[in-house]
């Protein structure tokens, strides 16, 4: 507070050097009378039950009689400045600090008015300077008291903006957690748990954002797609522990060998796809292909795939699932004997035996997408699969 607000306070409540005046030619009767009008003072207030549990024990109230002695002196020096006004305001953090409630310090300034007012209608005799002494004792007790209840106030609103703050920290952490936990969860969702690859659940729209960047740059897009030459007979005649072994052997081949820019995914049982950006058919098959069959013969001796490659770009592209489809067909090719190629085709398009083809599996994970679940063995239809 400055001397400048002081003032302005002083002028707000009436409060004039002539009332400073009135109040300090009280000041002799009151130091005679001030220990008697402390103790009146206190033996109130320790009659209430919540102010007696507040002070507690004798010292307490021995310091606070003291504090309550040099007030009432102060009331009546006369001399009412920013020392007066600081003294008024610690007080009132005091009383905040310690709990004292506004209604318990209105009473307790009701009390006192009242004491003080006593003693002075006790000692002067002219109606006259007992009237200017008493309303400069309601104007001075009135400041006081709005000195206070400030004091009250903005602590009051500290510890709210405090709590305000902590909330919000804790919202704002809490929103942290739930997005890092979101973010953690839509991982799991788009990787294959065996071999840490994406999975088909992630195929169609990693490979459309793929083709969609190439095309606006005017690149080739390949995908090569291959699955374990008689995976069945590893898990029939070595059992399912090593069946998974080689898969996740597989898992780590593919990330040794794939570029940052390339995407890798398990299509389900021994399938897997590779998108590769910037790269064409033919660079995939003597460069990537070349690279995870060696990998693979660094764990895998015994091991070989059938893969097939495919390729849109630079100038037309097709859809993902056209892509990838071409990609599955080559490599179901890469299987036949050349005599028996056309008939394969026709055989794995009208009756697959076992191995379901990758467009149905993203046909599950679209329909897993979309809240539905496909029929057992439905198959989607033949202008599904093969339209751009």
């Amino acid at each position: 507070m400055t001397e400048f607000e002081l003032e302005y306070r002083k002028a707000l409540c009436c409060f004039t050097q002539a009332d400073a005046g009135a109040l300090r030619s009280c000041r002799p009767l009151v130091e005679r009378n001030v220990d008697e009008l402390v103790e009146l003072f206190y033996r109130s207030q320790t009659n209430v039950a919540e102010i007696a549990l507040l002070i507690g024990d004798a010292d307490t109230l021995a310091r606070l009689k003291n504090a309550q002695r040099r007030y009432v002196l102060e009331l009546f020096g006369g001399v009412y400045d920013l020392d007066y006004v600081h003294n008024r305001l610690r007080i009132g953090l005091v009383h905040r600090r310690i709990g004292v409630e506004p209604k318990l310090y209105l009473s307790a300034m009701l009390t006192l008015k009242v004491l003080l007012r006593g003693a002075i209608a006790a000692a002067l005799h002219s109606a006259a300077e007992r009237e200017a002494a008493v309303s400069a004792l309601d104007k001075l007790l009135f400041i006081d008291t709005t000195l206070v209840f400030e004091t009250y106030i903005r602590s009051l609103v500290a510890e709210i903006e405090t709590a305000k703050d902590e909330s919000e920290r804790y919202a704002r952490t809490m929103e942290d957690k739930v997005k890092e936990r979101t973010a953690q969860l839509e991982e799991l969702s788009r990787t294959d748990a065996l071999t840490g690859l994406l999975n088909v659940r992630a195929l169609e729209e990693v490979v459309t954002t793929t083709l969609r960047h190439a095309e606006r740059r005017g690149e080739p897009v390949a995908a090569a797609y291959f699955d374990v030459d008689d995976f069945k007979s590893i898990n029939d005649s070595e059992g399912h522990q090593r069946g998974d072994d080689v898969l996740r052997l597989i898992g780590r081949a593919l990330k040794s060998v794939a570029r940052a820019e390339d995407s890798c995914f398990r299509c389900g049982g021994d399938e897997f796809c590779v998108i590769l950006s910037n790269c064409r058919a033919e660079d995939a098959q003597e460069r990537f292909i070349a690279r995870l069959t060696a990998a693979l013969q660094v764990d895998l001796v015994d091991v070989t795939i059938s893969c097939g490659v495919a390729q849109t770009g630079p100038t037309e592209y097709v859809s993902a699932r056209s892509l990838i489809h071409q990609a599955d067909e080559n490599m179901f090719a890469a299987k036949q004997p050349p005599g028996d190629l056309a008939r394969s085709r026709t055989a794995r398009r009208v009756a697959p035996s076992g191995r379901r083809s990758v467009i149905c599996a993203l046909n599950d994970a679209s329909a897993l997408a979309d809240g539905r679940t496909l029929a057992r063995g439905e198959i989607p239809s033949r202008s599904a699969v093969a339209s751009p």
